[in-house]
């Protein structure tokens, strides 16, 4: 497949999509209360760092530790003192997250940031133990995507006995949409055989 053609194919597989992953990439992870903040404000209220080593990699544990140590050591001073060796946690915390799934850090977003419908479908998923609610909210979006293009692949064939230049529409638009639909076939069967470990917010 030509670079012109995977472009046309990708931005197409994007659109049948229906942008339902578009943004998530706002990651969850930074806000304040995403799931790594979370398990951060877990391991201080128990003295213990055991909730948090599961979202650094192996080589940025000694750099936890020793924030982990400073936060608990100085955040009995105050009120004021606590709020800020705990953030100073959280900051660490998330920053090494976020450069192990190689993702930028721009601080940490406040509590309620909008997380897209995706995000908070797949943590309502693990809340209710069911995958349910998601599976339907992605096949409805990427139904409807799909129909979409569909339709304006149906109105190309009408049309593309009027002219070799209508015929040239039509051609392009049933390749790029066959394409796309290929790749999006091929990505959630790719999907459906990944491990959970391989997901990252």
């Amino acid at each position: 497949m030509t670079r012109t053609r995977s472009s046309l194919t990708a931005a197409l597989c994007g659109l049948i999509l229906g942008a339902v992953t578009a943004g998530t990439a706002l990651a969850h992870c930074d806000t304040m209360d995403g799931p790594v903040v979370r398990d951060a404000r877990t391991a201080i209220e128990k003295r213990d760092l055991t909730p948090v080593l599961k979202w650094i990699g192996p080589g940025d544990e000694t750099e936890v530790r020793g924030a982990f140590a400073r936060t608990l050591a100085v955040r009995d001073f105050s009120a004021d003192a606590k709020d800020l060796a705990d953030r100073s946690f959280f900051e660490t915390v998330v920053r090494l997250h976020r450069a192990k799934e190689g993702e930028p850090y721009a601080g940490l977003k406040a509590a309620g940031t909008d997380i897209g419908p995706a995000v908070r479908a797949v943590d309502r998923s693990l809340e209710v133990g069911s995958a349910d609610g998601l599976v339907r909210l992605v096949s409805e979006r990427s139904g409807e995507g799909i129909r979409r293009q569909f339709a304006r692949l149906l109105e190309a064939r009408r049309h593309a006995d009027e002219s070799v230049e209508a015929g040239r529409v039509y051609t392009k638009a049933y390749a790029e949409f066959a394409h796309a639909t290929e790749q999006l076939y091929e990505a959630a069967a790719v999907a459906s055989e990944a491990p959970a470990a391989a997901h990252h917010h």
